[in-house]
């Protein structure tokens, strides 16, 4: 499976299902509508209605563990936070999702790990540049799953991919409020693409 995660934060619940639907078919399955987006827990049934046999969904932007549970009970699978908030972590874990939480220093990343966290969302991925990203693998587990997000995109995977990345998440580069199913889907195209030329399809 590719380390790839769309974030869909902004879309509508009318057009949720129609995204999905080009993204998987793109090549992505692993599908996050962030929680500040309009009715996103509507968003993310849609979804799971039109492609849950063939992708994971989840929320983004998840804060509290009151979220936690209201997005479980939608049927998703995953939740990813700007953050490290052990009680978020414990709490998506306890019912059986993956946890993605947000990390930019070394003593947040291993509080996540030490919480189980799935892998580590580093963010924003542009602040802490290729750099920090090489100086934290230096330390962390082996193993360990780190996804950049915020500043990675198709034109630099290969850059991130050297400092040890393993995925991405991919916002603004692949999904803007108001950009239309073929544009997303021409953009899922080409990240999907360029994620092959760099890791292998």
């Amino acid at each position: 499976m590719r380390h790839l995660i769309a974030i869909l934060r902004g879309v509508e619940p009318h057009e949720a299902a129609a995204m999905a639907e080009a993204l998987v078919d793109a090549g992505i399955t692993r599908i996050e509508v962030p929680l500040n987006s309009p009715d996103p827990l509507t968003s993310i049934r849609n979804m799971i209605a039109a492609v849950g046999d063939r992708a994971e969904l989840g929320a983004g932007t998840v804060l509290t563990t009151k979220e936690v549970a209201a997005v479980k009970e939608t049927g998703a699978t995953f939740i990813v936070s700007p953050n490290c908030d052990a009680q978020v972590i414990r709490c998506t874990k306890t019912l059986g999702m993956g946890s993605y939480p947000g990390v930019f220093t070394p003593s947040e990343a291993f509080a996540a790990l030490q919480g189980g966290a799935t892998a580590l969302k580093l963010f924003p991925a542009g602040m802490a540049g290729t750099g920090g990203l090489k100086a934290m693998r230096a330390v962390l587990p082996e193993g360990t799953l780190v996804y950049a997000v915020g500043g990675a995109e198709p034109s630099n995977f290969a850059d991130w991919a050297a400092a040890s990345a393993d995925g991405f998440g991919l916002g603004s580069s692949l999904y803007k409020a108001g950009m239309g199913v073929d544009e997303v889907a021409e953009r899922a195209r080409a990240s999907v693409a360029a994620y092959d030329e760099v890791y292998g399809g």
